[in-house]
């Protein structure tokens, strides 16, 4: 058992919760969180530290509780769900309240405890449900099958079109639209970074000259840095803003956004040789090296919701192999930062490949669990050409072109990517847009198509393949896409 706090009798996720869910025809609770969500710790204090609310729980349900950073693919899974029971994205926590058969019968967010806003306190909410399930429990599993029916259709019709350079005035067109004039970036409350579209929009800038661009990131970079969104007293940017003027922080960090946002001050600081982007870029990477890692392995997130930072020692494939690409990257502007890149990729690779066989994330000493995901591949991917490109080294390479052979066997379908391997039981697509972070399939498609230029062209047939089979939207909405509308601009221009 897995134990939030004492009051819960949490389960993991196992066989031996499912079992039980069956032998005593209990409903599933299914909570979904993650150290960096703020709304996963208001649940826990005002929910689940109340003895009345944890009472109904224990004797009502079978208690499941999954971290996000260990199992990406059961939270993938259940926010697809989400999505289609409630018809908009979903986010942390995720509940999910399923029968005993494990078929998803209701679906939230966050529950405040007490009727709030026109949302039912969880007391109320919990209620409710115990009753559907003991009277009218025929209407909540039929409804469950309908949802379980459209998460394993596999035969959605695939529109294709031509791919070609007007998906540059088409990006053009959305960005000025879409640009917050006002404060920088894009969004209102909370607003995020959206690095991906910052690169792209750099890319704009070297490949077409377009000065519009490069201006609009410098005015929001700068934007970033003089609100609350950059920590000025102790480093590093937070996760995102509580408003739209980059003033109020939200109350974590995590190591994929710190990452992403040093290579972007660094990159415009190699376009435009403005001190003000190196300094922000090297001070947010020894920020994560000092705070957020151990023996050149960095931990996930940090937050500060008790008032003092708490880190979440997890690392990470996908996102340390983020920051080992920014390492290599700013060891070519400064040389001091090329041991730690070295020595970090070497642990990374100690610590998560165990006889032949990667996993998704450990602690440090510890032994893994949980096989790793195509995002792991994907970044990591990544983070090799970086190493190539930054030192020519031929292993690196080497590595590169086994880890992307392994990567097609067990995630490629016809130009499609799946996020699991083909024997989970969470079987979800990978994501083709930039979400929480870039997406993992056009990083895919960036690193098949530097392996094709250095290594063996044979492998741009799975690039091709990728963008036509996403064609169709990325040549009409490539904003919301902007790491597979870069992916598809490098293809067109080789």
């Amino acid at each position: 058992m897995s134990n939030l706090n004492s009051l819960i009798d949490w389960y993991s996720w196992g066989q031996e919760a499912l079992n039980i869910a069956k032998q005593e025809n209990k409903a599933i609770f299914l909570l979904i969180n993650s150290n960096t969500c703020n709304g996963c710790y208001m649940m826990q204090n005002e929910s689940f530290n109340n003895e009345n609310i944890a009472k109904i729980l224990n004797d009502n349900f079978i208690l499941i509780l999954v971290d996000k950073d260990e199992r990406p693919d059961i939270e993938k899974y259940y926010q697809d769900v989400y999505q289609l029971m409630n018809g908009k994205v979903g986010g942390l926590p995720l509940n999910i309240f399923l029968t005993a058969e494990c078929k998803p019968f209701y679906s939230t967010t966050y529950i405040p405890t007490i009727d709030k806003n026109g949302m039912m306190g969880f007391e109320n909410l919990l209620s409710t449900i115990i009753s559907k399930y003991k009277k009218d429990f025929n209407t909540l599993e039929n409804e469950a099958d309908k949802i379980l029916s459209f998460i394993n259709k596999d035969n959605q019709k695939i529109q294709a079109t031509k791919l070609d350079k007007s998906i540059i005035k088409t990006l053009s067109i959305q960005i000025k639209t879409l640009f917050d004039s006002k404060n920088g970036g894009f969004g209102t409350s909370p607003k995020f970074p959206h690095t991906s579209t910052l690169d792209l929009m750099l890319d704009l800038y070297e490949t077409n000259k377009n000065s519009d661009m490069l201006e609009k990131v410098e005015f929001t970079l700068e934007s970033m840095i003089k609100g609350g969104f950059y920590d000025k007293s102790k480093g590093g940017f937070y996760r995102y803003s509580k408003d739209e003027s980059w003033l109020i922080p939200s109350l974590e960090k995590t190591l994929y956004d710190n990452a992403l946002l040093s290579e972007l001050f660094l990159r415009t600081y190699n376009i435009t040789k403005k001190s003000i982007y190196k300094e922000i870029g090297f001070k947010t990477i020894d920020f994560i090296i000092e705070n957020m890692s151990k023996d050149g392995l960095f931990y996930c997130s940090s937050n500060e919701y008790d008032k003092e930072i708490s880190i979440n020692k997890r690392v990470i494939v996908a996102d340390s192999s983020m920051m080992i690409k920014t390492l290599f990257y700013a060891s070519e502007i400064d040389n001091k930062y090329s041991p730690l890149a070295i020595k970090s990729l070497e642990n990374l690779v100690k610590l998560t490949i165990v006889d032949g066989v990667m996993y998704h994330s450990s602690y440090i000493n510890d032994k893994p669990q949980v096989k790793a995901f195509f995002d792991d591949y994907a970044y990591l991917g990544e983070a090799l050409i970086q190493a190539y490109n930054t030192t020519k080294d031929d292993e690196y390479l080497k590595d590169a072109v086994q880890l992307l052979n392994s990567a097609i066997e067990q995630y490629y379908n016809g130009g499609q990517w799946i996020f699991t391997s083909s024997n989970s039981n969470f079987k979800t697509k990978a994501d083709i847009s930039d979400i929480t972070y870039p997406s993992s399939v056009a990083t895919m498609v960036l690193f098949i198509l530097n392996i094709s230029k250095m290594h063996d062209e044979v492998y741009k047939k799975f690039a091709f393949r990728t963008l036509e089979i996403n064609s169709y939207k990325l040549m009409r909405q490539p904003i919301s896409m902007p790491k597979l509308s870069k992916a598809m601009i490098e293809y067109l221009q080789k």
